[in-house]
């Protein structure tokens, strides 16, 4: 009774941002947001965050009740009790959709990162099955393996996925969340490119956990005879470039 109409929201949504002249790419770059997010909206797909909602309604030039009633209220028509009763229900029916779905996306993240720690215990397995011993293992994989494997816990459990609008408000390079942090001069960290920045950390953490044993075992092979501890520079250079480098590349670029 107190669900919003996916429908009719998307439909008011996309009425309202054409007569205000703004495209979805607008829109989104406005509320920080993909114009994916947003073509999903006003196709019904889905409901925007309950902190976009009177962001949104500002760029849209309506109230936040008027988005919840999808559709516009006229000058002289009051809200009355039992109205404002159903809007705050509605906001409430909201608020547990938006925490139900980002429950069911933590929990496929939480299966991608776990199954991706197994596969790379298979394969060190498998090293050990082929002669490297675990001394070996230890002093060419482990520093690049234990940062993989930490930064993986960090970007795809526990990252929050959102930032405060004080970001958005103030140009921060600086991130810091209990003891994780991060500094990248030149760049500005807000709720536009932090998306694009965690997908960077978690591809990295499972392609390192995942390619790096594999890119051992092929090196060593080939290198066989001149392979020795400096080798470890080798891997270890590229792994941490390759972590950086596209988080800020894509950082500057969605900044």
């Amino acid at each position: 009774m107190f669900e919003i109409d996916k429908q009719r929201f998307g439909e008011f949504i996309a009425e309202c941002r054409k007569q205000k002249g703004i495209t979805q790419k607008e829109l989104a770059e406005k509320l920080f947001i993909s114009d994916k997010a947003v073509s999903k909206w006003e196709r019904g797909l889905s409901m925007p965050d309950i902190t976009l909602l009177a962001p949104l309604a500002e760029l849209l030039g309506v109230s936040v009740a008027e988005l919840l009633e999808c559709r516009r209220l006229q000058e002289n028509e009051a809200i009355d009790t039992k109205q404002a009763d159903e809007l705050v229900k509605k906001v409430i029916v909201l608020s547990e959709e938006e925490q139900q779905a980002l429950n069911v996306r933590k929990r496929k993240r939480i299966m991608i990162y776990l199954a991706s720690v197994g596969i790379s215990v298979v394969e060190i397995m498998l090293l050990l099955l082929l002669g490297y011993t675990p001394t070996d293992l230890f002093f060419y994989l482990g520093t690049a393996m234990i940062l993989a494997v930490s930064f993986g816990i960090y970007f795809w459990i526990v990252m929050k996925e959102k930032l405060p609008t004080y970001y958005d408000e103030n140009k921060v390079s600086i991130y810091g969340d209990g003891f994780f942090s991060m500094n990248m001069a030149g760049i500005h960290f807000n709720n536009n490119n932090w998306p694009h920045i965690i997908r960077v950390g978690r591809i990295w953490s499972v392609a390192t956990m995942d390619i790096l044993p594999i890119l051992y075992l092929c090196l060593s092979l080939v290198f066989s005879k001149i392979w020795n501890m400096e080798w470890m520079a080798v891997l270890i250079t590229p792994v941490v470039a390759g972590l950086f480098i596209p988080m800020y590349i894509v950082g500057k670029k969605f900044e």
